[in-house]
């Protein structure tokens, strides 16, 4: 941890950088602290903007609650093989692929942090609120799955490649 931030490896091995800022609010499981929170070996969730191998986070959630916790709801594993389409759970009758509404800031990032609990190790792109109200998680730094749905209180329904 230095004054501008902190670097980290992913699930995959990868090295990122973790730029904070002014703004940037950290939490431990599901209590404010402060950056001090952030420890050697501790598993981290940073929600914020990438570039490249660059987060600026907005926040910073150490020791992020398991799934199944109060925060997210239980969506099964897919363990199908083969050329068909994946889903699990739920997806909302009315969802049509690029449609809806680009969100940012505190609703987008609860999405991404219910999304990111229940299906671990992913990078997302963009949040988009559906016509129902319920959101779509663009998951990209996976192969599975590649949208996360969400419902208006930020439990996960379901996914689909």
């Amino acid at each position: 941890m230095s004054a501008s931030g902190f670097d980290l490896s992913t699930s995959a091995g990868e090295k990122v950088t973790i730029k904070q800022t002014s703004s940037t609010k950290y939490e431990k499981g599901t209590t404010a602290a402060s950056k001090s929170a952030v420890t050697k070996g501790a598993t981290v969730l940073v929600l914020g903007t990438d570039n490249n191998t660059t987060i600026t986070a907005t926040e910073v959630i150490v020791g992020p609650p398991k799934p199944n916790s109060k925060t997210t709801s239980q969506v099964v594993a897919f363990n199908g093989t083969g050329d068909k389409s994946k889903t699990v759970g739920q997806i909302p009758a009315s969802y049509k692929q690029g449609t809806g509404t680009i969100l940012s800031g505190t609703t987008a990032n609860k999405a991404t942090e219910a999304a990111l609990l229940a299906y671990p190790g992913g990078v997302v792109d963009r949040v988009v609120q559906l016509s129902n109200g319920e959101y779509e998680v663009h998951n990209i730094g996976v192969n599975w799955p590649h949208h996360i749905f969400v419902n208006s209180d930020f439990k996960v329904l379901g996914a689909n490649d």
